[in-house]
């Protein structure tokens, strides 16, 4: 699968992405925001993913690389789960290499998600969410018209730093997305 954006390709995660994987997440200000990736994360962590994402039902859950195009590198990744399509609902995440963040790229790639979602997959509702403290992802949810729905006390651990941690909830309906301009 290849969903393209002005200066990101969403992608299908390919065995050749191991080290941009692995050079991503190897990074606590990286991992610590998100619920299922251990650190240090290791080459054999970044494989098995890998290996994991071939075997997706894309009718329930889609894992994209987030590819820079000029620089054909992987900087980053994002989900679409828990597609319910009768129900028009879905949920997913992202993450961006830290190198690579503060230039609209995670914006760029979250919005080319939700129109996917939107448009190709017919959805009418996405949920997301973010850790407390996270307000880089808090700031670009908002940017992208989600709206705080609520905090889900101690809902996750996160292996990387081995803490419960609470979730805030947040929901975007399709005629409330705002697309972002991308230069």
């Amino acid at each position: 699968m290849v969903i393209e954006g002005k200066r990101i390709i969403l992608r299908s995660w390919e065995d050749g992405d191991v080290q941009d994987l692995v050079e991503g997440l190897n990074n606590i200000n990286v991992s610590k925001w998100m619920a299922s990736v251990p650190f240090p994360y290791t080459e054999e962590d970044a494989k098995a993913f890998i290996n994991h994402t071939k075997t997706l039902d894309e009718n329930k859950k889609i894992a994209l690389a987030i590819v820079l195009k000029d620089k054909n590198k992987v900087i980053g990744g994002t989900e679409i789960t828990n597609i319910d399509k009768r129900n028009g609902t879905a949920g997913g995440g992202i993450w961006l290499n830290e190198t690579y963040q503060k230039n609209g790229f995670g914006t760029e790639a979250f919005a080319t998600r939700i129109k996917y979602a939107f448009d190709v997959l017919g959805l009418r509702r996405i949920e997301n969410g973010y850790y407390p403290g996270n307000d880089k992802s808090k700031r670009m949810q908002e940017k992208l018209g989600y709206k705080y729905e609520g905090t889900r006390r101690k809902k996750f651990y996160c292996m990387a730093t081995g803490e419960y941690m609470d979730e805030c909830i947040t929901g975007l309906l399709k005629e409330e997305f705002i697309e972002p301009n991308i230069v």
